[in-house]
């Protein structure tokens, strides 16, 4: 967990300080809402459909135990008693008062958190990989070189006012758990032949409007370069970024419209003038961050394999994770219970989860960018106990991976920019598959529900994706297959969904989606090959023919045998 020092405490509270004296100048009348609207996107606060919406930073991902219990104190005290954890990893208040955020802020300095370029066109929250430090296959322990970017970038006298918002993930691991191919920059930590610790640089990914994936600029880049050629990125950005319309505005679409090759030969200019300039990282420099991190002293254990009967069998296969510690394990505590948004957790939930975290898991816990929490470093003696408890507080789901873990933006129920609603469609969907026996049977499948094309919900990259979009004042949903976040297993790649045809009303979605799995079934070699794999092998017309070649006149498989069962 990074702790503060003077500079970091003394840095958020100027920042309170600072917005409580704007919003009494705006609620006093002295000034204008243009005025105060760059002042509040600097500080997450968004004016949403019924009320004001304030996304709270969670740098990475990693809480406290002692920060999770604040964030409950504040959702009971200025919000409705709950909060939503979003994609990129922060926290989302749906209802807060715009009088109170100053307040709001100042409780959150008390625990070294903020909201400080969470919103506006900046470089926004650095996300990584949930398993971060004590992954099995990590190459470098990427909060470490999150807390660095977050360093360099807050406040950067260069990079406040870029031409639309930016997004950085980096990932320590050998598989792909932060999806860097969808983002402005991903950076994928690796080593070289000579066992050096470098980056390779990806750019112009992103998903909304245009999703398009990012492309390798650098296939190596020496860690201590890091910095200033972040800095080279971001200056050619800033130079040539479109400022004239905001749909074409983000790096993607630059660097589209240069070609890779260009683009890359700009930014290697750039360097020229960079490079081992005074942003040049040291190993000082990365000792400084590494000792800020309070790491935990693991007993040495013996592994053990936990006997629980097999409901806690079925939730360990899907909700426990390895570890690179002998004797301990990390578990994903699931936010996807049916009949409950994607995302969401209530005040008391909190208070019980900080619980959690403090009894078996060191006081430190992370928000997944799939919209769940994670215990990093449970005992492996204690996993048993722990599912008891997840399962008394509602958080035992055991759907990691399977279709209902879905991730879903906030929609048209909160959000003034969707055209349709998301959380009405991921519980319909939730419930049309409450079979757990079925849903180990289709395996692996990541459904994702964006309520609108700016695509928070990532619906692009699911293996299956939702679009809500609108029809003549009506909410409609466009289908899109194949689509993979990143390379999280050997020999799949990240991959942009396709649409699959017309798209269909609310009610017809969980009758699309049960077409899609029959024809997915139908087709499936293996039980080892996933739905992405068939869809990739097969192409999408079997699964078009599926959804609306005579479908109304028949019913799903699955349906029938349920029917006969």
């Amino acid at each position: 967990m990074y702790v503060y020092d003077h500079v970091d405490q003394r840095l958020v509270e100027e920042r309170v300080a600072q917005f409580r004296d704007q919003t009494r100048r705006f609620l006093d009348g002295k000034l204008s809402e243009e005025e105060f609207r760059a002042l509040r996107l600097r500080n997450g606060l968004y004016i949403q459909r019924y009320a004001p919406m304030l996304r709270i930073a969670i740098p990475y991902g990693l809480l406290s135990s002692r920060q999770l219990r604040k964030l409950a104190h504040i959702a009971r005290r200025y919000d409705r008693g709950y909060g939503h954890f979003s994609t990129r990893q922060n926290l989302q208040l749906n209802w807060p008062r715009l009088e109170d955020v100053p307040e709001i802020l100042a409780e959150l300095a008390s625990v070294q958190m903020h909201a400080i370029q969470t919103s506006g066109n900046c470089i926004r929250n650095v996300t990584t990989d949930h398993f971060a430090g004590i992954a099995p296959d990590e190459i470098v322990d990427s909060f470490v070189w999150c807390e660095i970017i977050r360093q360099w970038s807050t406040f950067h006298p260069e990079f406040s006012f870029l031409p639309r918002k930016f997004k950085i993930a980096v990932n320590g691991a050998a598989a792909d758990r932060a999806a860097t191919f969808v983002h402005d920059i991903g950076l994928h930590a690796l080593r070289n032949d000579a066992g050096d610790v470098g980056f390779r640089v990806i750019v112009g990914g992103g998903l909304g409007r245009t999703p398009l994936l990012g492309h390798v600029i650098r296939e190596f880049l020496p860690w201590p370069h890091l910095l200033t050629y972040l800095e080279a990125i971001l200056r050619v950005y800033n130079r040539y970024g479109r400022r004239d319309n905001i749909h074409k505005a983000r790096i993607k679409i630059l660097l589209k419209e240069r070609g890779v090759d260009r683009f890359r030969d700009e930014v290697e200019a750039e360097w020229a003038h960079l490079r081992g300039s005074v942003a040049t990282l040291s190993a000082e420099d990365v000792r400084r961050i590494e000792s800020r991190f309070v790491q935990p002293q693991y007993p040495a254990l013996d592994p053990v394999e936990p006997i629980g009967g097999p409901a806690f069998a079925a939730w360990a296969k899907r909700n426990v994770h390895g570890h690179k510690v002998p004797g301990y394990a990390a578990v994903t505590l699931s936010l996807k219970k049916t009949g409950v948004p994607p995302g969401d957790v209530t005040s008391d939930q909190m208070e019980a989860i900080a619980g959690l975290a403090e009894r078996y898991s060191f006081g430190e816990l992370r928000v997944s960018h799939e919209q769940n929490l994670v215990l990093a470093d449970v005992r492996q003696s204690d996993l048993v106990e722990l599912w008891r408890e997840a399962r008394r507080l509602g958080l035992a789901t055991p759907n990691l991976g399977l279709l209902t873990n879905i991730i879903a933006c906030p929609g048209g129920d909160f959000c003034a920019l969707a055209n349709a609603k998301s959380i009405p469609v991921a519980e319909a969907i939730q419930r049309r598959f409450d079979d757990l026996d079925y849903l180990h049977d289709i395996g692996e499948l990541d459904l994702n529900i964006s309520g609108c094309m700016n695509a928070c919900g990532h619906h692009h990259v699911g293996h299956i994706g939702i679009l809500g979009v609108d029809k003549n004042g009506e909410e409609w949903y466009q289908i899109e297959i194949g689509g993979n976040q990143g390379e999280t297993r050997p020999g799949v790649k990240a991959a942009l969904g396709k649409v699959l045809g017309p798209s269909v009303a609310r009610a017809q979605v969980p009758e699309v989606v049960e077409r899609l799995i029959d024809c997915y079934l139908t087709h499936r070699d293996s039980e080892a090959e996933r739905f992405v794999d068939v869809v990739h092998r097969i192409g999408i017309e079997p699964f078009k023919e599926q959804v609306y070649g005579n479908a109304d006149q028949r019913a799903s498989r699955h349906h029938r045998e349920r029917a006969v069962a």
